[in-house]
């Protein structure tokens, strides 16, 4: 596909252009689940949510896949940089711990939708439920042999350091 409206703009105007188009995928997600929640209540958004990011999270990771090239069973450093390219890390700040050869830890130092209902006063978004099928499907779409755990996320939130952390498992 050619995009001649986007092949006269400097580099620092295309990297804009992916933050603000990070910003409205968000917002369209958050105005999603808004809606499904005044509608049908809390729970059936969050099922509902865990549905579509279970469907959502597999298309992204196997896109990341191809444009980056990894292979099948790309490992830990596939992990490590197929994380670096998901839409929402040009948004939320996070950092990625490596503990040995097969264990990552990715911690949301600052979550956009976090921090923004920490600012209008609202409770956390309990995102443990959402937040483990999303990071499974990813990481299993990235190596089948990964395995995820919450190590902390709302409403179990165990840091005030980050919002919510993940930990990936290669096994054998």
């Amino acid at each position: 596909m050619k995009f001649p409206e986007l092949e006269s703009l400097t580099k620092e105007e295309l990297i804009e252009i992916i933050v603000d188009e990070a910003k409205n995928w968000l917002a369209h997600d958050g105005l999603w689940f808004q809606a499904v929640e005044r509608n049908f209540g809390m729970e059936a958004a969050i099922k509902l949510d865990a549905e579509a990011w279970r469907d959502f999270t597999v298309v992204e990771a196997k896109r990341i896949k191809e444009r980056l090239k990894l292979p099948d069973n790309s490992g830990i450093e596939g992990l490590i940089k197929a994380l670096t390219f998901r839409m929402y890390r040009r948004i939320n700040k996070q950092v990625i711990e490596k503990l040995d050869e097969r264990t990552v830890i990715l911690k949301m130092i600052d979550c956009r939708v976090q921090s923004a209902r920490e600012r209008k006063k609202m409770e956390l978004f309990p995102c443990k439920s959402v937040g483990i099928v999303e990071y499974t499907y990813f990481a299993k779409t990235i190596d089948e042999r990964f395995e995820t755990e919450v190590v902390s996320a709302p409403p179990e939130r165990i840091s005030t350091d980050y919002y919510c952390a993940w930990k990936f498992t290669l096994k054998d």
